[in-house]
């Protein structure tokens, strides 16, 4: 049988979704809490890579397994051998050809920005405490120039390999409550830290660092010096995968 997980974890302790010798992951965890349950080795594929210190809410994983344990109570026997920040929400039958990361259409992704004087003490494992003015109006300007399909090799990370650099953002939505900013994104696939370099960019928008009308240039000229810093990972949360 071909099983979905849907899970949520809180990154901030765990070095992200792949498996790594001697630290904590998702898949690493999952893998583990799979084989005393089923007594398979069980490698479970993820929608996609978070790094280490992401979250997410929404993340969605697939295997195959020839369980006797129902979908509906999938969930609660995985959850008794996982670690506490990480929670299967649902577990469902998929069909054959169902695949967590090539059968994903888009994601969507929310980074969090605490921009108060001190710092919230509550979201100090799920913000970027950035305590520096920003303006908002100019970081909504510069979202727009980001929206649409771009080579967007210029805000990648390096130590990544994917065929083609081309990624189109179908939204880039910039919100503001109070002293918490939240940029929400999505697109049909990101580049590694490719969130995360676009919102450290419209904070320098923001901060008066970058101009909103250079940002199209910037993306345009693939150079990752002129794009901002890489916003910190604990901000990042994958909120939804599109089937």
């Amino acid at each position: 049988m071909n099983i979905r997980l849907d899970l949520q974890f809180d990154g901030t302790d765990l070095s992200g979704w792949q498996i790594q010798k001697d630290k904590p992951t998702v898949q690493g965890e999952l893998k583990k809490a799979l084989f005393a349950i089923t007594g398979e080795e069980i490698t479970p594929r993820g929608c996609g890579r978070t790094d280490a210190g992401v979250h997410a809410r929404g993340y969605v994983c697939s295997f195959n397994s020839d369980t006797a344990i129902s979908a509906e109570k999938l969930p609660y026997a995985v959850n008794a051998n996982l670690p506490r920040d990480i929670v299967c929400t649902c577990a469902s039958y998929a069909a054959p050809e169902f695949d967590a990361a090539r059968s994903a259409l888009g994601k969507r992704y929310r980074y969090t920005i605490d921009n108060s004087e001190f710092g919230n003490v509550f979201l100090s494992r799920y913000a970027w405490h950035y305590r520096f003015p920003l303006d908002i109006e100019a970081m909504r300007r510069a979202a727009v120039s980001f929206c649409g399909t771009h080579d967007f090799i210029g805000f990648a990370a390096s130590g990544f390999s994917v065929k083609t650099t081309v990624r189109t953002i179908n939204s880039l939505e910039i919100k503001k409550n109070g002293d918490i900013i939240t940029a929400d994104v999505t697109g049909n696939g990101f580049l590694y830290n490719m969130v995360r370099i676009i919102i450290g960019t419209l904070v320098y928008v923001g901060g008066g660092r970058i101009s909103a009308a250079d940002i199209p240039d910037i993306i345009s000229s693939k150079c990752r010096s002129r794009a901002g810093i890489t916003a910190p990972a604990k901000g990042l949360c994958l909120e939804e995968v599109f089937y």
